[in-house]
């Protein structure tokens, strides 16, 4: 039989409420306090230095290298038909599937060479671009 104080669910309720507004206000008490540690006055900056520095002069960004240009186009043009297999892809096992249509055959293969075209594109893409 347990203790009488355990037995009365009025009890524990009242104690549920009182640990929870206590939990309460203490997690209100901790957002409102201030951090420990923080200062209370704003650090003093200096406006000739603020100005300074937006009247020096950006360095030039270089020139795009050629190189890197043939690169990203090759890169793209490996991408663009890499998505259009995927969509294909996508729309004939969409068909197979829910439409029963027969086209196993053309799935596979648009399968198979998004596959190869998705391995190609990303070894390019390593070895061009993996030093940044």
């Amino acid at each position: 039989m347990p203790p009488p104080y355990l037995a009365s669910g009025a009890v524990r309720l009242l104690l549920f409420k009182r640990s929870l507004t206590a939990l309460l206000l203490c997690a209100a008490a901790a957002c409102i306090s201030p951090a420990f540690g923080q200062e209370s006055q704003p650090p003093v900056s200096n406006g000739a230095q603020i100005l300074q520095s937006f009247e020096r002069a950006n360095p030039a960004t270089p020139p795009p290298d050629a190189t890197d240009r043939t690169r990203r186009w090759v890169m793209f043009g490996l991408g663009a038909p890499l998505l259009i297999l995927l969509l294909i892809t996508g729309s004939l096992g969409i068909a197979m599937g829910v439409y029963g249509k027969p086209v196993y055959l053309a799935h596979m293969v648009c399968a198979g060479l998004s596959v190869t075209l998705a391995i190609v594109h990303a070894i390019v893409g390593l070895v061009w671009f993996r030093p940044f």
